[in-house]
């Protein structure tokens, strides 16, 4: 399930839409497992007396950690962590919708945790500090997140270069108006250099 189209602004360039990392289950289908295993012998190994109840029991402990594997997938599905040519987006729930969104030109600093195990496994912890109120966010169960962190960080300059790319040619189409305007008379040469600096100041 793709992050909605609906989400991005006109011109927004989506480059990363990823689930989380398949670590994320760890919990529940490490109960899952004993559970299967425990019905499975219990069934084969239970027939009347007085343990008569450990069948019921087991399958009830079997369909809860089923249902809590299936209720993860649900959640997994519908988990995005998205990078865009304008911001960080952040979205999880099914029935209730939660989400986080950093602009990039905000993003101050990336990093990454890994334990051993993660990292054997490619998952890992993303830190995102940046200018906001919340300071710095983390992002748990990210698919390899040192190369995570790298596409962010070229998204971030790329922005970072594109506003500083605008600017400059802003700044210049004032400067020739602003020169235009002394040419024709229209304003003296002290005008025109208190405007200049103006526009430079900015």
């Amino acid at each position: 399930m793709p992050l909605p189209q609906d989400m991005l602004n006109q011109n927004e360039d989506l480059v990363l839409d990823i689930h989380p990392h398949w670590w994320y289950f760890a919990e529940s289908v490490g109960v899952l497992i004993p559970a299967v295993v425990a019905e499975i012998y219990i069934a084969s190994k239970i027939d009347g007396g007085f343990w008569n109840f450990l069948p019921k029991v087991s399958a009830g402990v079997f369909a809860l950690a089923a249902l809590w594997v299936g209720w993860k997938y649900v959640l997994w599905r519908t988990t995005h962590f998205a990078v865009t040519s304008y911001r960080v987006i952040y979205q999880k729930g099914f029935f209730s919708k939660q989400g986080i969104e950093i602009p990039l030109e905000r993003v101050n600093n990336v990093n990454f945790n890994q334990t051993i195990i993660e990292r054997i496994l490619g998952a890992g912890d993303l830190l995102i500090e940046s200018g906001g109120q919340d300071g710095q966010q983390r992002f748990s169960d990210i698919q390899r997140p040192q190369i995570v962190k790298k596409m962010l960080l070229e998204q971030v300059q790329l922005r970072m270069d594109g506003r500083t790319g605008s600017r400059t040619n802003d700044v210049a189409t004032q400067l020739e108006k602003l020169e235009g305007l002394l040419h024709r008379g229209a304003i003296t040469r002290d005008e025109y250099e208190r405007e200049k600096r103006k526009i430079l100041d900015a």
